[in-house]
């Protein structure tokens, strides 16, 4: 871990067996876990929590203090979980008194020129893909992709296992499950080849394929298309997840095709 290249504040803590390669400078309030590899000319900043077996490459920058005019020095962190890469200058904004912290889960990849701003929370098997840009308070849920250059406004919320087209613009809540493209961003279909990869039977497949034609494709607006769902199809774990979703959705859900209003 010694290396006289690097700059290390005596009051980081680093377990034994992390590597550190020359040019690293890594900051007080710094814990860094077992198996982690710090490619050259890093930067972790103070408040960085970095977890086991991470790699991360060089240029990238972890736990720099919000771009938000409204921080106030206030004590947060960065987060980063088990056995996660950070590709080539990738940036990860620590938190501010909105949540105090800014997590990437375990098991991401955040490839080359990823940035991920102040009180986001990003969850497990997230891959991020060139050039992803998210502002601030955004919730991506597990196993979700984000094609490369796309650019997520600020609040919204990506659920669990969808799949974002590259080059998209992301100013609506993106529900579960689904596939979004187009300009505006719209409904694309659901997301059954990462679902079947992740061992979704076909019955599953077509459960969720047959609750979003209510909210997409039969001319119902979204809470006529809620109301029918709960009437008309038997309570799973995903039928709840995704009603939960849309109930909770404070930017309005992404439209479907060809539609006028929100979720036509």
């Amino acid at each position: 871990m010694n290396q006289p290249l690097s700059y290390i504040h005596p009051q980081a803590k680093i377990a034994s067996n992390v590597v550190i390669e020359p040019f690293v400078t890594i900051d007080k309030n710094v814990f860094i876990d077992e198996g982690t590899w710090i490619g050259p000319h890093v930067s972790i900043m103070e408040g960085a929590h970095i977890g086991k077996n991470c790699r991360i490459f060089p240029g990238a920058v972890i736990s720099a203090i919000p771009q938000d005019l409204k921080f106030a020095g206030e004590d947060t962190t960065a987060e980063i979980g088990d056995n996660t890469t950070i590709r080539e200058c990738v940036t990860v904004n620590r938190g501010t008194k909105d949540k105090y912290k800014t997590v990437i889960g375990k098991n991401c990849l955040l490839m080359a020129y990823v940035h991920v701003a102040h009180d986001c929370l990003v969850g497990d098997n997230v891959i991020l893909s060139n050039s992803v840009q998210l502002a601030g308070h955004i919730v991506i849920g597990d196993w979700a992709i984000v094609g490369g250059t796309t650019a997520v406004e600020q609040f919204i919320e990506i659920g669990p296992h969808c799949f974002i087209s590259g080059g998209s613009l992301v100013k609506k809540d993106v529900p579960p499950f689904t596939k979004a493209a187009r300009e505006p961003i719209s409904y694309a279909g659901i997301n059954s080849v990462g679902l079947r990869r992740r061992g979704f039977t076909s019955e599953k497949i077509k459960e969720i394929q047959d609750i979003y034609r209510y909210i997409y494709l039969k001319g119902l607006n979204t809470s006529q298309a809620l109301e029918k769902i709960e009437m008309e199809t038997e309570p799973t774990p995903e039928r709840d997840d995704i009603i939960r979703f849309i109930r909770n959705c404070k930017r309005g859900i992404m439209k479907g095709v060809n539609a006028e209003g929100e979720g036509g």
